[in-house]
């Protein structure tokens, strides 16, 4: 298995939830989504998100809006609907069980790795 393979499964898996953050703190336009998530460490090029924001749209989670730019054509600005505050509420529920349960296992797994050291310095 290649550990770069598995980072972009486990990112992709939680990039719908974090997309939603990021509109929920405020309107967002979709570079301004792509900089913070690059902010963040979370690198996702435009041919990633749009179909993503798409998806959200198209399932009642965002909604858009166009508003003219002073440099360029107009800009597409999303924003988290009712239904998607709900669903990101599940998702953060979700993410954060998730959480507590691989910081367990991992913390077993750290606490077995010091018992057999210490039974092994023991004889």
């Amino acid at each position: 298995m290649n550990i770069e393979n598995i980072n972009a499964q486990m990112r992709k898996g939680v990039l719908e939830l974090c997309i939603l953050a990021i509109i929920k703190r405020r309107e967002a336009y979709a570079s301004d989504i792509l900089e913070v998530l690059k902010e963040n460490r979370m690198i996702v090029v435009e041919g990633t998100l749009y179909p993503l924001l798409t998806r959200l749209k198209n399932d009642g989670y965002l909604e858009y809006y166009w508003t003219e730019s002073k440099s360029g054509p107009p800009r597409k600005y999303y924003r988290i609907t009712v239904l998607g505050e709900k669903f990101l509420e599940e998702l953060v529920n979700n993410w954060q069980s998730l959480r507590e349960i691989v910081g367990s296992m991992i913390d077993q797994m750290h606490t077995i790795n010091i018992d057999n050291d210490t039974q092994e310095n023991e004889q």
